[in-house]
């Protein structure tokens, strides 16, 4: 696996690790509702989604950098399949955010664009690092 598929994902990686305690906990906060493009309407209704989420994505990121320590230092096949589930599990989360938006979940309607465009990037360069 080169160094651009490597960086994509471990940046990629840190990112969802990094958001996770943003969306778990801090959610209810105007600067993270801002953040995260959403309005705070209902925010007590959704507090339980947004734990979730941010708990599955930060372990995506955690099975990202695992699978990028046993390409280095491990099975480097076995390190190269975790890292594409886990970016493929990125993207595809990321395209559903986007899906969500489109069929008008999210509040306001567009305001998963940014997030959408933001976390689309690094997994497809990354899977499109490793193809090539």
């Amino acid at each position: 696996m080169n160094a651009v598929a490597q960086l994509s994902a471990g940046i990629a990686a840190l990112i969802l690790i990094a958001v996770f305690p943003v969306e778990a906990f801090f959610i209810h906060r105007p600067e993270v509702q801002r953040f995260l493009g959403i309005e705070p309407h209902g925010i007590r209704n959704v507090h339980l989604w947004s734990f979730c989420i941010g708990a599955r994505n930060a372990l995506a990121g955690v099975g990202t950098l695992a699978g990028l320590w046993m390409v280095n230092f491990g099975d480097e096949s076995t390190g190269v399949t975790v890292v594409v589930v886990a970016c493929i599990y990125m993207l595809l989360a990321s395209l559903f955010m986007g899906i969500a938006d489109a069929l008008g979940y999210w509040l306001p309607h567009g305001g998963s664009v940014r997030g959408t465009i933001g976390s689309v990037v690094l997994p497809a360069v990354a899977l499109i690092a490793i193809a090539v």
